[in-house]
Protein backbone atom coordinates (compact mmCIF):
# COMPACT_ATOMS: atom_id res chain seq x y z
CA UNK A 1 0.00 0.00 0.00
CA UNK A 2 1.58 3.55 -1.06
CA UNK A 3 1.06 5.83 2.09
CA UNK A 4 2.00 9.34 2.39
CA UNK A 5 2.95 10.11 6.09
CA UNK A 6 4.54 13.24 6.76
CA UNK A 7 4.52 13.17 10.70
CA UNK A 8 4.65 9.32 12.26
CA UNK A 9 4.82 8.47 16.12
CA UNK A 10 6.69 4.85 17.52
CA UNK A 11 5.45 3.89 20.82
CA UNK A 12 7.31 1.69 23.20
CA UNK A 13 6.88 2.13 26.64
CA UNK A 14 8.54 -0.59 28.03
CA UNK A 15 12.08 -1.72 29.24
CA UNK A 16 15.33 -1.04 28.30
CA UNK A 17 15.59 -4.13 25.88
CA UNK A 18 12.61 -3.59 24.15
CA UNK A 19 12.82 0.04 23.11
CA UNK A 20 16.39 -0.87 21.35
CA UNK A 21 14.71 -3.51 19.85
CA UNK A 22 11.94 -0.74 18.74
CA UNK A 23 14.65 1.18 16.97
CA UNK A 24 14.69 -1.14 14.10
CA UNK A 25 11.17 -0.03 13.26
CA UNK A 26 12.97 3.72 13.33
CA UNK A 27 15.57 2.95 10.68
CA UNK A 28 12.88 1.05 8.53
CA UNK A 29 10.46 4.42 8.56
CA UNK A 30 13.41 6.74 8.00
CA UNK A 31 14.41 4.47 4.97
CA UNK A 32 11.10 4.77 3.61
CA UNK A 33 9.91 7.92 4.70
CA UNK A 34 13.14 9.97 5.26
CA UNK A 35 11.20 13.60 5.00
CA UNK A 36 8.55 12.38 7.64
CA UNK A 37 8.78 13.89 11.31
CA UNK A 38 9.54 11.40 13.06
CA UNK A 39 8.48 10.89 16.80
CA UNK A 40 9.25 8.35 19.68
CA UNK A 41 7.85 8.14 22.80
CA UNK A 42 8.93 5.89 25.71
CA UNK A 43 9.08 5.82 29.32
CA UNK A 44 10.94 8.08 31.66
CA UNK A 45 14.58 6.61 32.05
CA UNK A 46 14.86 5.27 28.88
CA UNK A 47 15.22 8.40 26.74
CA UNK A 48 18.98 8.59 27.32
CA UNK A 49 19.18 5.40 24.78
CA UNK A 50 17.82 7.99 21.76
CA UNK A 51 19.80 11.23 22.84
CA UNK A 52 20.74 12.84 19.81
CA UNK A 53 19.43 10.11 17.48
CA UNK A 54 20.18 11.62 14.41
CA UNK A 55 17.16 11.09 12.43
CA UNK A 56 14.35 11.69 15.56
CA UNK A 57 12.18 14.85 15.84
CA UNK A 58 11.68 14.88 19.28
CA UNK A 59 11.40 11.94 22.32
CA UNK A 60 8.52 11.98 24.05
CA UNK A 61 8.87 10.99 27.68
CA UNK A 62 5.91 9.69 30.04
CA UNK A 63 6.63 9.53 33.44
CA UNK A 64 5.02 6.42 35.02
CA UNK A 65 5.76 6.72 38.42
CA UNK A 66 4.92 10.26 39.26
CA UNK A 67 1.02 11.03 38.68
CA UNK A 68 1.38 8.37 36.05
CA UNK A 69 -2.31 8.98 35.14
CA UNK A 70 -2.65 12.40 35.49
CA UNK A 71 0.92 12.28 33.15
CA UNK A 72 -1.24 10.19 30.29
CA UNK A 73 -3.69 12.92 29.89
CA UNK A 74 -1.14 15.52 29.40
CA UNK A 75 1.10 13.50 26.86
CA UNK A 76 -2.69 12.37 25.23
CA UNK A 77 -2.93 16.18 24.72
CA UNK A 78 0.77 16.27 23.28
CA UNK A 79 -0.16 13.62 20.86
CA UNK A 80 -3.43 14.88 19.80
CA UNK A 81 -2.16 18.28 19.08
CA UNK A 82 0.24 17.16 16.60
CA UNK A 83 -2.16 15.42 14.24
CA UNK A 84 0.40 12.64 13.61
CA UNK A 85 -0.47 10.51 10.00
CA UNK A 86 0.89 7.37 11.26
CA UNK A 87 1.17 6.42 14.77
CA UNK A 88 2.81 2.73 15.64
CA UNK A 89 2.37 1.33 18.98
CA UNK A 90 4.64 -1.56 19.25
CA UNK A 91 3.56 -2.05 23.29
CA UNK A 92 0.89 -4.39 23.92
CA UNK A 93 -0.68 -3.08 27.32
CA UNK A 94 -3.70 -0.44 28.21
CA UNK A 95 -1.90 2.58 28.57
CA UNK A 96 0.13 3.13 25.07
CA UNK A 97 -3.42 1.50 23.67
CA UNK A 98 -5.30 4.62 24.94
CA UNK A 99 -2.63 6.97 23.74
CA UNK A 100 -2.83 5.07 20.18
CA UNK A 101 -6.59 4.66 20.21
CA UNK A 102 -7.70 8.59 21.09
CA UNK A 103 -4.57 10.06 18.62
CA UNK A 104 -6.73 11.86 16.25
CA UNK A 105 -3.76 9.99 14.22
CA UNK A 106 -4.81 8.94 10.31
CA UNK A 107 -3.89 5.40 10.75
CA UNK A 108 -2.88 4.11 14.19
CA UNK A 109 -1.25 0.52 13.65
CA UNK A 110 -0.38 -1.88 16.68
CA UNK A 111 -0.79 -5.48 18.22
CA UNK A 112 -3.89 -7.56 18.31
CA UNK A 113 -3.30 -7.97 21.98
CA UNK A 114 -3.60 -4.60 23.17
CA UNK A 115 -6.80 -3.94 25.20
CA UNK A 116 -7.61 -0.75 22.63
CA UNK A 117 -7.16 -2.79 19.59
CA UNK A 118 -10.33 -2.74 18.50
CA UNK A 119 -9.85 1.48 17.75
CA UNK A 120 -7.15 0.63 15.40
CA UNK A 121 -7.08 0.99 12.18
CA UNK A 122 -4.66 -2.38 11.75
CA UNK A 123 -4.56 -5.10 14.30
CA UNK A 124 -1.52 -7.41 13.99
CA UNK A 125 -0.85 -10.43 15.41
CA UNK A 126 1.77 -11.05 18.42
CA UNK A 127 2.98 -14.80 18.72
CA UNK A 128 5.60 -15.80 20.90
CA UNK A 129 7.35 -19.35 20.10
CA UNK A 130 7.04 -19.71 16.10
CA UNK A 131 10.12 -18.70 15.16
CA UNK A 132 9.96 -15.30 14.45
CA UNK A 133 12.53 -12.71 16.27
CA UNK A 134 11.29 -9.71 18.16
CA UNK A 135 12.48 -7.21 15.74
CA UNK A 136 10.48 -9.08 13.07
CA UNK A 137 6.76 -8.86 14.80
CA UNK A 138 7.91 -5.69 15.14
CA UNK A 139 8.33 -5.25 11.53
CA UNK A 140 5.30 -6.58 10.60
CA UNK A 141 3.46 -3.38 12.64
CA UNK A 142 4.78 -1.26 9.33
CA UNK A 143 5.26 -3.98 6.82
CA UNK A 144 2.29 -3.09 4.84
CA UNK A 145 3.85 0.37 4.77
CA UNK A 146 7.63 -0.52 4.00
CA UNK A 147 8.56 -3.58 3.00
CA UNK A 148 9.26 -7.58 4.05
CA UNK A 149 12.58 -7.27 5.50
CA UNK A 150 13.01 -6.01 9.12
CA UNK A 151 15.76 -3.68 9.71
CA UNK A 152 17.98 -4.26 12.75
CA UNK A 153 17.98 -2.20 15.78
CA UNK A 154 20.65 0.29 15.84
CA UNK A 155 21.80 3.20 18.92
CA UNK A 156 23.90 6.20 17.85
CA UNK A 157 26.14 6.92 20.73
CA UNK A 158 27.84 10.59 20.15
CA UNK A 159 31.04 11.42 20.02
CA UNK A 160 31.52 12.11 23.47
CA UNK A 161 30.23 8.82 24.41
CA UNK A 162 32.72 7.63 22.30
CA UNK A 163 35.42 9.70 23.58
CA UNK A 164 34.31 8.04 27.11
CA UNK A 165 34.86 4.93 26.33
CA UNK A 166 38.33 5.23 24.66
CA UNK A 167 39.75 5.50 28.22
CA UNK A 168 38.78 2.15 28.22
CA UNK A 169 40.33 0.88 25.33
CA UNK A 170 44.13 0.63 25.82
CA UNK A 171 44.55 -3.14 24.91
CA UNK A 172 42.54 -6.26 23.80
CA UNK A 173 39.58 -6.43 25.94
CA UNK A 174 36.20 -8.50 26.73
CA UNK A 175 33.09 -7.64 28.94
CA UNK A 176 30.73 -9.31 30.81
CA UNK A 177 27.37 -8.16 31.97
CA UNK A 178 26.29 -10.52 35.03
CA UNK A 179 23.39 -8.88 36.18
CA UNK A 180 19.50 -9.11 35.53
CA UNK A 181 16.56 -8.14 37.12
CA UNK A 182 15.25 -11.42 36.95
CA UNK A 183 17.40 -14.32 39.07
CA UNK A 184 16.64 -17.05 36.55
CA UNK A 185 17.94 -14.99 33.73
CA UNK A 186 21.10 -14.36 35.27
CA UNK A 187 24.24 -16.97 35.01
CA UNK A 188 25.23 -18.22 38.18
CA UNK A 189 27.82 -16.20 39.76
CA UNK A 190 29.42 -19.28 40.73
CA UNK A 191 29.94 -19.89 36.80
CA UNK A 192 31.42 -15.57 36.25
CA UNK A 193 33.65 -16.55 38.63
CA UNK A 194 34.55 -19.92 37.26
CA UNK A 195 34.84 -18.70 33.72
CA UNK A 196 37.20 -15.50 35.18
CA UNK A 197 39.11 -17.87 36.66
CA UNK A 198 40.27 -20.31 33.70
CA UNK A 199 39.61 -18.06 30.91
CA UNK A 200 42.73 -17.75 28.87
CA UNK A 201 41.87 -14.44 27.26
CA UNK A 202 44.99 -12.39 27.59
CA UNK A 203 43.80 -8.90 27.91
CA UNK A 204 41.66 -6.95 30.24
CA UNK A 205 38.12 -8.06 31.11
CA UNK A 206 35.61 -5.28 31.88
CA UNK A 207 32.21 -5.83 33.88
CA UNK A 208 29.34 -3.36 32.84
CA UNK A 209 26.47 -2.18 34.43
CA UNK A 210 24.59 -0.30 36.69
CA UNK A 211 25.30 1.19 39.81
CA UNK A 212 22.85 -1.71 41.98
CA UNK A 213 24.95 -4.12 40.23
CA UNK A 214 28.89 -3.00 41.41
CA UNK A 215 28.66 -5.41 44.42
CA UNK A 216 27.83 -8.28 42.92
CA UNK A 217 30.34 -7.31 40.31
CA UNK A 218 33.28 -6.98 42.98
CA UNK A 219 32.45 -9.90 44.16
CA UNK A 220 32.83 -11.98 41.26
CA UNK A 221 36.15 -10.27 40.45
CA UNK A 222 37.23 -10.60 43.80
CA UNK A 223 36.77 -14.46 43.78
CA UNK A 224 38.03 -15.21 40.56
CA UNK A 225 41.64 -13.58 41.48
CA UNK A 226 41.45 -12.05 37.74
CA UNK A 227 43.67 -9.39 38.10
CA UNK A 228 43.02 -7.88 34.83
CA UNK A 229 39.53 -7.81 35.45
CA UNK A 230 37.64 -4.21 36.01
CA UNK A 231 34.64 -3.53 37.57
CA UNK A 232 32.94 -0.08 35.69
CA UNK A 233 29.35 -0.44 36.95
CA UNK A 234 27.80 2.81 37.44
CA UNK A 235 30.87 4.49 35.36
CA UNK A 236 29.08 4.48 32.08
CA UNK A 237 26.32 5.30 30.55
CA UNK A 238 23.98 3.09 28.35
CA UNK A 239 25.57 4.65 25.37
CA UNK A 240 29.14 4.45 26.27
CA UNK A 241 28.62 0.99 27.31
CA UNK A 242 27.35 0.56 23.69
CA UNK A 243 30.49 2.33 22.36
CA UNK A 244 32.86 0.39 24.75
CA UNK A 245 31.04 -3.29 24.19
CA UNK A 246 31.58 -2.01 20.01
CA UNK A 247 34.78 -2.94 20.28
CA UNK A 248 35.51 -6.09 22.65
CA UNK A 249 36.76 -8.45 21.79
CA UNK A 250 33.81 -10.56 22.95
CA UNK A 251 30.74 -9.40 24.84
CA UNK A 252 29.05 -12.62 27.41
CA UNK A 253 26.31 -11.31 28.31
CA UNK A 254 22.60 -12.74 29.99
CA UNK A 255 18.91 -12.39 28.13
CA UNK A 256 18.81 -9.35 29.58
CA UNK A 257 19.51 -5.42 28.23
CA UNK A 258 23.08 -5.72 27.91
CA UNK A 259 22.69 -8.37 24.81
CA UNK A 260 20.25 -5.85 23.10
CA UNK A 261 23.35 -3.20 23.34
CA UNK A 262 25.46 -5.26 21.35
CA UNK A 263 23.25 -6.12 18.93
CA UNK A 264 22.18 -2.40 18.45
CA UNK A 265 26.40 -1.94 17.92
CA UNK A 266 26.79 -5.26 15.70
CA UNK A 267 29.27 -6.39 18.77
CA UNK A 268 30.01 -9.14 19.13
CA UNK A 269 27.88 -11.41 21.60
CA UNK A 270 27.63 -14.33 23.67
CA UNK A 271 24.55 -14.78 24.77
CA UNK A 272 23.99 -16.88 27.46
CA UNK A 273 20.58 -18.18 28.28
CA UNK A 274 19.58 -19.96 31.30
CA UNK A 275 16.00 -20.33 32.52
CA UNK A 276 14.79 -18.69 29.19
CA UNK A 277 15.39 -19.85 25.49
CA UNK A 278 15.95 -18.16 22.33
CA UNK A 279 13.11 -19.58 20.20
CA UNK A 280 10.94 -16.48 22.12
CA UNK A 281 12.84 -14.02 20.17
CA UNK A 282 14.79 -12.31 22.02
CA UNK A 283 18.23 -13.60 20.59
CA UNK A 284 21.18 -11.85 19.69
CA UNK A 285 21.27 -9.94 16.28
CA UNK A 286 25.14 -9.23 15.75
CA UNK A 287 26.67 -11.03 12.76
CA UNK A 288 29.16 -12.23 15.60
CA UNK A 289 27.28 -13.80 17.88
CA UNK A 290 26.50 -17.09 19.73
CA UNK A 291 24.05 -18.77 21.90
CA UNK A 292 25.49 -20.37 25.37
CA UNK A 293 23.05 -22.44 26.68
CA UNK A 294 22.54 -26.04 28.27
CA UNK A 295 22.95 -28.98 25.97
CA UNK A 296 20.40 -31.59 27.82
CA UNK A 297 16.80 -30.65 27.41
CA UNK A 298 15.12 -30.20 31.22
CA UNK A 299 11.79 -31.46 31.57
CA UNK A 300 11.27 -27.90 33.29
CA UNK A 301 12.85 -25.14 30.53
CA UNK A 302 12.09 -22.97 29.50
CA UNK A 303 9.95 -22.04 32.84
CA UNK A 304 8.12 -19.02 31.43
CA UNK A 305 8.36 -15.98 29.00
CA UNK A 306 10.45 -14.19 31.28
CA UNK A 307 12.96 -14.60 33.94
CA UNK A 308 11.70 -15.58 37.66
CA UNK A 309 12.67 -14.27 40.78
CA UNK A 310 13.83 -17.40 41.71
CA UNK A 311 14.08 -21.80 40.26
CA UNK A 312 10.77 -22.83 40.63
CA UNK A 313 12.14 -26.19 41.00
CA UNK A 314 14.68 -24.85 43.50
CA UNK A 315 17.77 -26.34 41.59
CA UNK A 316 18.32 -23.92 38.94
CA UNK A 317 20.00 -26.50 36.83
CA UNK A 318 19.45 -24.61 33.24
CA UNK A 319 22.15 -22.09 34.77
CA UNK A 320 24.63 -24.34 37.03
CA UNK A 321 24.89 -27.01 34.18
CA UNK A 322 25.49 -24.65 31.70
CA UNK A 323 29.69 -25.81 30.80
CA UNK A 324 32.13 -22.70 31.69
CA UNK A 325 34.58 -23.74 28.93
CA UNK A 326 31.67 -23.19 26.03
CA UNK A 327 32.16 -19.30 27.54
CA UNK A 328 36.00 -20.07 27.11
CA UNK A 329 35.93 -21.27 23.46
CA UNK A 330 34.20 -17.82 22.47
CA UNK A 331 37.10 -15.86 22.71
CA UNK A 332 40.30 -17.93 23.61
Amino acid sequence: MTRSFQKILVIQTAFIGDVILATGVLEKLHQHYPQAQLDFLVRKGNEALVKNHPFLNQTLVWDKKAGKYKNLMKMLKAIRSERYDLVVNIQRFANSGFLTAFSKAKVKVGFDKNPFSWAFHKKVPHEINNGKHEIERNHDLIAEFTDAAAAKPKLYPSSQDFDQARKWKTDQFICFAPASVWFTKQFPKEKWIEFLSSTNFEGLIYALGAPSDAALCDEIIEKSGNRKAENLCGKLSLLESAALMQDAQMNYVNDSAPMHLASAMNAPTAAIFCSTIPDFGFGPLADHSKVIQIEEKLYCRPCGLHGKKSCPEGHFKCGFEIRTNSLTRAVD
